[in-house]
Parts: structure tokens; C-alpha cells; sequence
């Protein structure tokens, strides 16, 4: 059996629908940051306490990838993505009934181990259907939903949670998946073309033979590299706008709304360059690009509110463009039969990459005596230092669909 042919229509269906699958799962993690304060007063439970009831999703997700490589390539594509979608809006509506901190943190658990594998199966099934020539506008479709979860999604659950209480965003994010997995069961194809290959063969001789492939190994460095590179910086950027830059809480959301936008707007734009430039080009291009406004978010402190939002706008639209080029690249230097486990690999590398950074940069910044942050600049030098790398060595990465390297 061959990979489907889809009109034009549908395939349109198909990249909106994997978006809003993307969408949700990503709002599920996003949403649990701006509702600190409300889990620390009503929980009385520690800032590190909360830490780790945030980082649980991003840690269980890890594990979920590394688990979801041994059957993820023994099941139809479309049969798997509903089953892990419909338990993870099990797992979000048991947040959402979550009495207490332990409910919640095992409700959190649950959550990321299964939506950790979502967006792996949402990548694999966008390489599998759209032809290679077409695959960055594609991605970007997809990826448009980090955006829209930013901008549309992350302040209707926080307009929810002022207006009746924590628990209403993950009620409406639990319906919301019961939605999408409706109009997933009657859009998508049935995407089981890997099942009928003629050298398929056994999940973990699949994990054996992805893990002893050296292109995959820089692919999968790449990918962690640009993940670690975001996350030395991400994290603490609220916190210092607000004690080392003097921004206003109130004036914070600015931030997430400006940036949202402007990589809504983009997203299209960067996938259309990606098909025509090269995915290998279009991501160096724009990792060398982001390299700029991340040591400028560092190094912000005294700027007018106008220059704080033109930095992290420029900071937020070309780091999640070039994930665009960057996963249309990453998804490409596997071979189809193989894709599947490579991709929830490749997911457990992210996740995991993205806990590191931050573990990394919280050991590297400190407090003065005024409650500013210190050595912020030496977390921004190291991310510098990543998307360099990440730029080295894509250039060494050969992709499946191209005869030659500069045609990539």
C-alpha cells in the first residue's frame, strides 16, 4: 500500500486539524505557568513545589516519546493519534476534577505521557502525506498553533480562570480535544502505508536501526540543540522584564500577545521561503538570525517599554520560525518506514533538552541583593552557543528527497 493521495481539500482538513490537535496539547502545557499564584495560595504549596508540578508534563513526555518508539510504528498512524488524544483529554479533565496537589500532579503526569507523543504523530503524519517540495508550508500550518494557543489561547484561560476559577480552562480545553477528535476521526486518512512495507520490521530492530544510523544521530542533535538553545532564555524572561528591566505585570502580556502575532503573521511566510530556499538554508539562515535578539533579551535592562517589546517580538518570531525549516528538515533525514520511532525519539530528545536548558540556566543565574537577576547574559551566551552548533551541523545532515545536499 502506497502513502495516500489527498485532494487539495483534504489536505487542508488534515493540516487544520493536526493544528488544533497541536494546539491543545500545547495550551495544556502553556496555561499551567500563568496560574502559579492561584496554585500556590489555594494548594499552600512551595515555588519549587510548583516547579516540579510544571516540569512533570515536559519530564513524563520524555518518557512517553522514549516508550512510544518500541509500538508507535506498529499501528496505523490515524488509529494511534486518536487513541492518544482521547486519553489525553481523559487526563485533562482530570485535571480539571483535580481536588488537591497530588491529584493534580498525577493528572499532570498522565497528561504529558500522552500528550508527549501528539506532536511526534502530528510531524510523522505531515512527512508521510505531503510530498517533500511541499513540506515546510505544511509544517508551518502545524506549527501556526504555537502561536495560536499564545495569542488567542493562553488569555481566554486566563479570562476563564478570573471569571470562575482554575479548573474552567482545563474543562474547556478537555471539550475542546472531544471536538477535534471527532472531526480527526472523520478527516483524517487511514495513514497505514508503514504497516505494509516490505522491509518493515520489529519495533525495537527499528529503535536499533535509527539509533545506529550517524545521519539520524545528528538529526536528533540538531533537534535538541535547538530546543536547548530557547530554553537557557525562555523560562526566565517574565521574571527578568519585571525585576531587572522594570516592566509592569500588567504590561507582561504585551509580551506574549506582540510576539504571538507577529509569528502567526510569519509562520506562513517562513514555511513558503523554507520549499523555496532549502529547508537546510532557510534554518541556518534564521539560527544564526536568532542569535542577535536572544543576547539582546539579556541584556534589555533600561530600555523603554517600546524597545522591550520590539526585542522579544524579534526574539519570539524568528525562534519559532526557524522551527519550521528545522522540523521540516528533521522529519525529512529519516526514511519513511523508520519515521515513526525516529520522530517520538526525536520528541523525548526535545522534551528532555528543554528541562535541561533550564536546569542548566537556573545553576548559572543568580540574585543580587536587590532581587535582580545576575549572569542572565551568560544563559543567553550558552543558547548562542547551541544555535551555532545546531547551524554546524545541519549543514552535515543529508535528507531523504533530495539528490544532493545543495538542493536542500
Amino acid at each position: 500500500m502506497t502513502t495516500p493521495h489527498l485532494t487539495p481539500r483534504r489536505e487542508r482538513w488534515l493540516l487544520f486539524t493536526l493544528a488544533g490537535i497541536q494546539f491543545t496539547h500545547i495550551l495544556d502545557f502553556m496555561i499551567m505557568m500563568p496560574l502559579g499564584p492561584q496554585f500556590t495560595a489555594l494548594f499552600g504549596i512551595s515555588n519549587a513545589q510548583f516547579g516540579l508540578l510544571v516540569s512533570a508534563y515536559t519530564l513524563s513526555a520524555a518518557l512517553s516519546g522514549l516508550m512510544a518508539a518500541t509500538y508507535i510504528d506498529r499501528f496505523g498512524r490515524k488509529h494511534l493519534l486518536l487513541s492518544m488524544y482521547s486519553l489525553f483529554g481523559l487526563a485533562t479533565l482530570a485535571c480539571a476534577l483535580a481536588p488537591d496537589y497530588l491529584w493534580l500532579m498525577a493528572a499532570r503526569v498522565a497528561a504529558g505521557l500522552f500528550g508527549g507523543v501528539l506532536s511526534a504523530l502530528s510531524q510523522t503524519i505531515v512527512a508521510d502525506v505531503i510530498p517533500f517540495e511541499r513540506r515546510g508550508r505544511a509544517m508551518s500550518v502545524v506549527m501556526t498553533s504555537f502561536s495560536v494557543s499564545t495569542v488567542a489561547g493562553v488569555p481566554l484561560g486566563l479570562f476563564l480562570a478570573a471569571h470562575f476559577n482554575w479548573h474552567a480552562p482545563f474543562f474547556g480545553i478537555a471539550a475542546l480535544v472531544g471536538l477535534l477528535a471527532l472531526g480527526a476521526w472523520q478527516t483524517l486518512p487511514r495513514l497505514d502505508a508503514h504497516l505494509h512495507h516490505p522491509e518493515r520490521v520489529s519495533s525495537w530492530r527499528s529503535i536499533g536501526q535509527v539509533l545506529v544510523e550517524p545521519n539520524h544521530l545528528k538529526a536528533f542533535a540538531v533537534s535538541g540543540l535547538m530546543m536547548f538553545a530557547a530554553f537557557t532564555v525562555i523560562p526566565y524572561i517574565t521574571i527578568y522584564l519585571q525585576s531587572n528591566a522594570g516592566m509592569q505585570a500588567s504590561e507582561v502580556p504585551w509580551i506574549y500577545l506582540c510576539g504571538g502575532v507577529a509569528t502567526l503573521l510569519s509562520a506562513r511566510y517562513v514555511g513558503r521561503l523554507t520549499d523555496r530556499v532549502g529547508k537546510v538554508r532557510m534554518f541556518q539562515r534564521l539560527a544564526l538570525a536568532v542569535t542577535v535578539p536572544l543576547m539582546a533579551t539579556t541584556l534589555s535592562q533600561g530600555l523603554p517599554l517600546w524597545g522591550l517589546l520590539t526585542i522579544s517580538t524579534l526574539f519570539f518570531t524568528v525562534m519559532s520560525g526557524r522551527m519550521i525549516p528545522g522540523m521540516a528538515m528533521i522529519s525529512s533525514s529519516v526514511e519513511p518506514r523508520l519515521r515513526g520511532t525516529f520522530m517520538t525519539l526525536n520528541s523525548a530528545v526535545q522534551s528532555t533538552s528543554m528541562g535541561l536548558a533550564a536546569l542548566v540556566a537556573g545553576l548559572i543565574i543568580g540574585r543580587d541583593a536587590q532581587g535582580q537577576l545576575t549572569f542572565y547574559w551568560v544563559a543567553g551566551m550558552l543558547g548562542v552557543l547551541a544555535s551555532v552548533l545546531s547551524v554546524w551541523l545541519a549543514g552535515h545532515l543529508r535528507l531523504h528527497g533530495v539528490k544532493t545536499q545543495a538542493q536542500c
